[in-house]
């Protein structure tokens, strides 16, 4: 009565080795000195899966060099500049950094969020974009917080919602404080030497808008090349990480 497919059972066919050449079947095969053995031949081979030979000759010409892959070289090229620098291995990496100091570090931090109504709190970098907290003055429960960011002084522009993370009372004990999480997606292929990233937040609420500029400055992050020491012990660590 159903109009199901009937179902066929699943045929599982096992892989069949290869047959061998005569020559490596004669260097393979190993005589049994057991008596009673009846001179049977022993045969040893390796295969995959399938079935298939896991070793394969390759005869090189004179003259002919065998092809190294390029990762392979870069990474013996690093190893060896590693090797012989001093004691403490150093590079350089591209990250974007911020050209303000952290707001919360600041000592008009409290004053700037009841002036404004929301100030930006942190913010750090990392190889996938920006993360930061915001904080609010909790003046209705309904309340909607966003970043707008630009990667081209505006031309164009972006915006990401930040999401509730907490809820502390204000240093002053005279209300409440909502704290939101942020993160902002850099593409890799911006983070060149001297890329800008600007942005500012945002918050609406009791149909009012406020805004943390950095007071008309923007907050603003350029791509530098920023120096990391790393102790030798950790040489081996570091390959792995390349």
């Amino acid at each position: 009565s159903s109009c199901d497919p009937a179902l066929r059972p699943i045929i599982r066919r096992r892989a069949r080795s290869l047959p061998t050449s005569p020559e490596r079947r004669k260097r393979a095969a190993v005589q049994c000195q057991v008596p009673g053995c009846q001179n049977r031949m022993n045969r040893v081979r390796f295969a995959d899966a399938l079935g298939l030979e896991l070793t394969e000759v390759k005869v090189f010409q004179t003259g002919e060099d065998p092809s190294i892959p390029l990762h392979v070289l870069s990474r013996l090229s690093i190893n060896s500049d590693l090797w012989y620098s001093s004691s403490d291995l150093e590079f350089t990496m591209q990250c974007l950094v911020p050209d303000f100091q952290q707001p919360a570090d600041c000592m008009d931090f409290s004053s700037r969020l009841q002036e404004q109504q929301v100030c930006l709190e942190r913010v750090t970098s990392s190889d996938l974009g920006l993360s930061g907290t915001i904080q609010v003055r909790n003046v209705a429960f309904e309340k909607q917080v966003s970043v707008r960011y630009t990667f081209n002084q505006w031309k164009s522009l972006h915006e990401v919602c930040a999401h509730w993370h907490s809820s502390i009372p204000e240093k002053n004990g005279q209300g409440q404080v909502d704290v939101f999480t942020f993160f902002l997606p850099v593409p890799p292929f911006l983070l060149q030497l001297c890329s800008v990233v600007q942005f500012a937040a945002r918050y609406q609420v009791n149909g009012r808008e406020y805004w943390d500029n950095n007071r008309g400055k923007n907050y603003t992050l350029t791509c530098r090349t920023h120096p990391l020491k790393m102790p030798r012990e950790c040489e081996e660590s570091w390959i792995h990480f390349i």
